[in-house]
């Protein structure tokens, strides 16, 4: 078991070897899932694909034209 303190503004560090076994790195999303009285964590690691077929559009898709936009946003947002 690996135990985390609370800081004073809600923060919490995820012990190192918990970070290792999920492969978390620095930037990466975790979703807290409560069941009944308990809480789980884990890693958020969806992709466009996985999103595929589940979001309703309109007629046919450009998948590559939209991966463009997307990578050019993520550019814009970093900086570059």
């Amino acid at each position: 078991m690996a135990l985390a303190r609370v800081s004073t503004r809600g923060r919490v560090t995820i012990p190192i070897e918990i970070r290792e076994k999920l492969n978390l790195k620095r930037g990466d999303r975790v979703a807290f899932v409560r069941i009944g009285d308990d809480v789980y964590m884990q890693p958020v690691k969806d992709t466009l694909l996985d999103k595929m077929g589940k979001i309703p559009v309109d007629g046919p898709q450009d998948f590559e034209k939209i991966r463009e936009q997307v990578i050019k946003k993520k550019g814009q947002k970093r900086g570059k």
